[in-house]
């Protein structure tokens, strides 16, 4: 299963108040860059997951974000992904959807700096 046309659209949308994104299709979801820093990603199922760093992974899973893991075969334990889940009321409201895009961005450029 892989993003469509639409999906794409909404979550360009979703996170416009960022500025200019740009996407990339990977793996049948979707990459989304903001100024060159890729900032989410989108499931081919049309989930949203936000990349965490620094501070902000504590303040996504206090606000009940999930974080992506998946089982590799072979593996005991799941292998663990720095994305998570957007918390629910970021998912149709674009200006709370940029707050936590610009707080992942800020972490990002944070530890890109050390």
């Amino acid at each position: 299963m892989s993003v469509s046309a639409e999906e794409i659209e909404a979550a360009r949308d979703l996170f416009a108040g960022l500025g200019e994104i740009t996407t990339r299709k990977m793996m049948g979801g979707l990459c989304l860059y903001h100024e060159g820093t890729i900032f989410a990603i989108m499931m081919g199922d049309g989930g949203l997951f936000l990349k965490g760093a620094g501070p902000v992974v504590a303040e996504l899973e206090a606000a009940g974000c999930t974080q992506w893991s998946y089982q590799r075969e072979g593996r005991d334990t799941p292998t663990r992904m720095p994305y998570w889940t957007l918390p629910d009321a970021a998912l149709d409201d674009p200006e709370i959807a940029c707050d936590w895009a610009r707080r992942a961005l800020a972490a990002l450029e944070a530890e890109i700096g050390e």
